[in-house]
């Protein structure tokens, strides 16, 4: 038993969720922060960003617009904060992707001042977390800051979240189930009660996820829709307040961090770069334990996430004229970055990881031209 205390950053203090959830939880805005300082950043959601300002105008009178330059790097979180200090803001409201709320809760931190978070779509869990991740203003990975709490209110309005592109929703999708494959992975023999109960609601998650998640993908206005959305959105970031860092990311999201690293025309989201690397994850599994199941999870992911639209090789990402040098600098960074406490962490290096990803590209790619001769 460790007797070293565990701190846990289960949930927000208040979640509010469903088609009338910005309503209410607009009432509660002035409760939280009296001039905000409303954050975002996409082109794609200025619309609704411009409705959530006119409704917090309308409700306290005294709200500040600013927008991201680059996503969650130094560059734009200082110049942040130092409008928040300057225009004396008491309050940040981050409304949008991953990024965008991750720069909000980061500031708040830092500044200790309250943080709300809305969603504008569903491919992450930023929303719900204790957690940030840093990039270069060119959008690669340096690390991630755990941070002293959640967001103070996380209001999950499912009329938002529906006006999102159908690619986040299944980005979204990706990231989840790579919850179940990752714990599973590296905490799956935890003797920690806790750790154990977080591993098996990912299970949960992703069983739903495979039921529910193509009828979702393909309409916006059903049950399923609304099970993965906020599967994706809330129940996701929950398994990692439960399960703290074990449950939190293993060698999916250290790929996503090491292919982050080199540039690529085609900007991948986050979630698709996870699903790829739950693929990676899963052969690399079998090439270390030789097990079976790994390999039969594999091929049942492969076409269900062709059924998404995810990428599931190098080339569907933009990156197929890689050379080996610049793959070896991925895998490197992402055995550099692999922090769990895996059992078979002595046995997972830079080049078997190499080695998974390059099979696993090749797999799909071949999977895929047999499937199409097949149909001809």
């Amino acid at each position: 038993m460790n007797n070293i205390p565990l701190n846990h950053l289960i949930a927000p203090k208040k979640v509010i969720r469903g088609p009338r959830a910005w309503k209410e939880g607009l009432e509660l805005i002035p409760g939280i922060t009296t001039k905000p300082l409303l954050l975002g950043k996409s082109s794609a959601t200025s619309i609704l960003r411009k409705k959530i300002y006119n409704d917090i105008t309308n409700q306290t009178g005294n709200v500040i617009f600013n927008e991201l330059k680059y996503g969650c790097c130094e560059y734009d979180l200082q110049r942040i904060q130092n409008t928040i200090l300057n225009r004396n803001c008491d309050g940040i409201i981050a409304a949008g992707g991953g990024k965008v709320m991750d720069s909000g809760k980061l500031i708040a931190n830092r500044l200790g001042i309250p943080c709300i978070t809305i969603p504008l779509s569903a491919a992450t869990c930023a929303g719900w977390t204790a957690l940030s991740n840093i990039y270069s203003e060119e959008g690669a990975f340096i690390k991630d800051i755990e941070l002293n709490q959640c967001p103070d209110l996380l209001v999950f309005d499912h009329k938002f979240i529906s006006q999102a592109p159908t690619r986040t929703l299944a980005s979204g999708i990706a990231d989840a189930l790579a919850k179940w494959y990752e714990s599973s992975f590296s905490s799956g023999n935890s003797e920690d009660g806790l750790v154990q109960q977080a591993v098996q609601m990912a299970r949960v998650l992703r069983d739903q996820l495979l039921i529910d998640g193509l009828k979702g993908y393909k309409k916006n206005t059903t049950k399923s829709w609304v099970k993965v959305a906020e599967g994706c959105g809330l129940t996701a970031g929950l398994i990692g307040g439960i399960g703290g860092s074990e449950c939190r990311s293993a060698i999916a999201h250290a790929l996503h961090n090491g292919l982050t690293q080199i540039g690529s025309k085609q900007q991948a989201l986050h979630g698709e770069l996870v699903g790829f690397g739950v693929l990676v994850q899963l052969y690399l599994e079998e090439l270390i334990t030789n097990n079976k199941l790994a390999k039969q999870s594999r091929l049942q992911l492969l076409p269900y996430m062709k059924q998404l639209q995810l990428p599931t090789c190098l080339e569907d990402l933009g990156l197929a004229k890689m050379s080996i040098q610049e793959l070896r600098v991925v895998c490197d960074f992402a055995i550099e970055n692999y922090q769990k406490a895996s059992i078979y962490r002595n046995e997972i290096t830079s080049s078997k990881l190499l080695e998974a990803l390059i099979f696993t590209s090749e797999e799909s790619k071949f999977i895929e031209q047999k499937n199409y001769i097949s149909h001809k």
